[in-house]
């Protein structure tokens, strides 16, 4: 079963992940960090900047979740635009130790295989940001995904499409197709730390932890991971039926142990 550690607010939530991130990188400088993107992973880049004073980023390695097919890699809205904004630029890390997959129509047929070799180069991914579409996706691994899947193209969902119109001027200009790490390279990561906010997300963060394990159910593939963090905000938590045991556990978790 995940971990599931539920915070007052997206705040406390990214502050709690950041401690973490900063406590592995001091252990090991050469960290691989697992980068998603959207407005969920947010307070946790926001929380790393006062706490990375002092600490040596100079050889810390990170690997994006997805990126669009066919954008302009300079688009504002690209994920390569996007982490070097959110994440590259702010935390002082090397943008040369930052990977995106690359979302070039030139080369996309081999483009996921290239991405994995380049995570197996890397040694593997240490810590990987997750957030949880409403549908239940993580990546852009939309329904249906198989829990085996590799880095490779996939067709965006409506439902997913309309919920990043809101970063586009129209939901017809957000890309149709992306390249996404699959849910068996995300499971490959060491640690994988899920975040959800918000009474919209409640349902599928429930799902993913306490109901059945499915392809319907992209989220759900955490349940097969040995170590699983779901950090969430009580509404966020309101659909899961065994919050008072998640909050108890946490409570009285030795501390040594960390997420």
């Amino acid at each position: 079963m995940a971990e599931v550690v539920i915070v007052p607010d997206a705040a406390a939530a990214g502050v709690l992940v950041a401690e973490e991130i900063v406590s592995l990188i001091r252990a090991n400088p050469d960290a691989v960090l697992g980068l998603a993107t959207g407005s969920t992973p947010l307070p946790v880049y926001e929380a790393l900047r006062s706490r990375l004073g002092g600490v040596d980023v100079s050889r810390v390695r990170g690997f994006a979740l997805d990126e669009y097919v066919g954008i302009d890699p300079s688009h504002p809205e690209s994920y390569r635009s996007v982490i070097a904004r959110e994440v590259v630029e702010p935390l002082g890390l090397d943008p040369q130790r930052i990977r995106v997959p690359n979302g070039s129509l030139d080369g996309i047929e081999h483009a996921g295989d290239d991405y994995e070799r380049a995570i197996v180069a890397a040694g593997g991914i240490d810590l990987q940001l997750l957030g949880i579409g409403t549908d239940g996706h993580i990546g852009f691994n939309e329904p249906g995904s198989s829990f085996a899947s590799h880095t490779r193209v996939k067709t965006l969902t409506e439902q997913t499409r309309e919920d990043n119109a809101r970063f586009f001027d129209s939901v017809e200009d957000v890309p149709q197709h992306c390249i996404t790490q699959g849910l068996g390279t995300i499971l490959r990561a060491r640690h994988l730390v899920l975040l959800a906010f918000g009474e919209g997300k409640a349902e599928a963060v429930a799902a993913a932890v306490e109901g059945p394990l499915t392809a319907s159910l992209p989220g759900s593939a955490i349940q097969l991971h040995p170590h699983t963090t779901v950090v969430v905000d009580e509404a966020a938590a309101s659909r899961l039926a065994h919050a008072d045991y998640y909050r108890y556990t946490y409570a009285n978790k030795p501390a040594w142990q960390g997420l």
